[in-house]
């Protein structure tokens, strides 16, 4: 299922004894396009500290009640490692948490780890896991979402609009669209453009780059946000844009490579 990250962020995190506060933010990997945190405000139950939460502890969604499970105690998340809002998250401090909680790096190999899934790592421990190269301990590779949120879409011969949010596949927590909203040129018209349609990305220019033109854009199947994304709808939009759909390479054979995200970074 695809779910709007925006929607998430109203959602109350419960561990399995207890509520430890809301979601502010998520960060994501700015290569594989996949949530790896989501950044929970405990307030001063836990001395109003921030905390990573990884989607491999994520538990039962519940939607009309808006509530996060977690498959964690509230003792476990309070002993965490915190995060400061300031700062960039390196892999060390990453290594520090997975050691923390006892889960495998999910760095190296697919999008998590070995497998498709973060559920995969919950188990895979950290007893024996090499120490990191120096060139990797301090390496900030994680993007936030609310950062990224009013990012321009480029498109090869103009502007497009804006990204207003992200719909994310509850299975393997892969961005698989941006929201953009393009009423600066066409009013009231919001469309999908998926991350892997992209060719190159401006963190300093606030930029995502694709290969799409204005006009393609403009008569994009439209998105309102009123309903899931059904597969149906997903199946139009790729076709439209003659672009393979990421749910086909599902089903392969362990050891044939997926879809990646991979873009190359545009300075200013």
């Amino acid at each position: 299922m695809l779910r709007s990250l925006s929607e998430l962020e109203r959602y109350t995190i419960r561990a399995t004894d207890g509520d430890v506060g809301s979601t502010v933010n998520f960060l994501f990997d700015d290569e594989r396009w996949a949530i790896r945190y989501l950044v929970v405000e405990t307030g001063a139950f836990f001395q109003e500290r921030r905390v990573l939460i990884s989607p491999i502890s994520f538990g039962q969604i519940e939607s009309p009640a808006f509530l996060f499970h977690l498959a964690l105690t509230i003792d476990k998340i309070r002993k965490s490692p915190g995060v400061a809002s300031d700062e960039p998250v390196s892999r060390q401090r990453e290594r520090e948490y997975n050691r923390h909680y006892g889960y495998g790096d999910y760095w190296g190999g697919g999008v998590w780890g070995a497998g498709y899934t973060p559920g995969l790592l919950e188990s895979t421990g950290q007893a024996d896991v090499p120490e990191l190269p120096a060139e990797d301990s301090g390496d900030a590779h994680l993007r936030s979402v609310a950062d990224v949120r009013g990012y321009s879409i480029e498109g090869n011969d103009a502007g497009i609009g804006f990204v207003t949010d992200f719909l994310v596949d509850d299975e393997t927590w892969e961005v698989r669209y941006l929201v953009v909203d393009t009423s600066h040129w066409w009013w009231g018209k919001t469309v999908l453009v998926a991350p892997n349609w992209a060719t190159q990305i401006s963190w300093d220019e606030r930029k995502v780059f694709v290969t799409l033109s204005r006009e393609a854009i403009k008569n994009s199947p439209v998105w309102d946000g009123s309903a899931a994304v059904r597969r149906e709808y997903e199946v139009r939009l790729h076709d439209y844009h003659r672009r393979p759909g990421y749910w086909v390479d599902r089903d392969l054979p362990v050891g044939v490579p997926r879809l990646q995200h991979r873009f190359r970074s545009r300075s200013a």
